[in-house]
């Protein structure tokens, strides 16, 4: 059961209505994690400006969505799992890397650092041994790459958070929470 519902457009005010209808101008839809979050328009505001400035970076769409993906599992937000299946599949990830990706792993070296690292990230709560970041920076990623790679987690943990508090209804093709063993 929803705990925090969505806010209908017809209820919002003239500039969070439109925002929310700015973010259907964009994608096509107004996802209910957004529509969950426009209860608070600063809470919307600050992942919009985030994601905005997480598009500009260096990592590729696909690394962005191998990194929600990761933190989303380690999170356990059914949610996220489900939005960002659909999107990493936009983003050219096959379901396999997916799957890699959701258990901290990948097939080539980056991707498997990428996923590696944000795993441990999130499950470690930023208190990564310094063995294992030398690890990750000898497949190849670089400190700033360390760096955007936090900040794709802290958007995503703002997602993952906001949809376990709200238990928001998914509105995407829902994939299993559950990794098979």
């Amino acid at each position: 059961m929803t705990y925090i519902a969505t806010l209908d457009l017809n209820n919002a005010d003239a500039a969070t209505a439109a925002t929310l209808n700015a973010v259907k101008a964009k994608i096509g839809i107004i996802p209910n994690l957004f529509a969950t979050l426009a209860k608070s328009p600063t809470a919307l505001n600050s992942l919009l400006g985030m994601n905005e400035t997480i598009a500009n970076g260096a990592l590729s769409a696909s690394e962005r969505e191998i990194i929600a993906l990761a933190t989303s599992q380690a999170n356990s937000c059914h949610y996220c799992v489900s939005a960002h299946t659909l999107l990493g599949k936009n983003a050219g990830l096959n379901a396999q890397q997916m799957l890699s990706a959701r258990a901290g792993n990948g097939s080539e070296t980056r991707a498997g650092a990428i996923a590696g690292f944000t795993k441990a990230l999130v499950e470690q709560r930023g208190h990564v041994d310094p063995a294992t970041l030398d690890q990750f920076k000898s497949a190849g990623l670089s400190e700033a790459d360390l760096l955007e790679i936090i900040v794709n987690v802290v958007a995503t943990t703002l997602t993952n958070y906001t949809n376990n508090v709200a238990r928001t209804d998914i509105d995407f093709p829902v994939v299993p929470l559950q990794l098979a063993a």
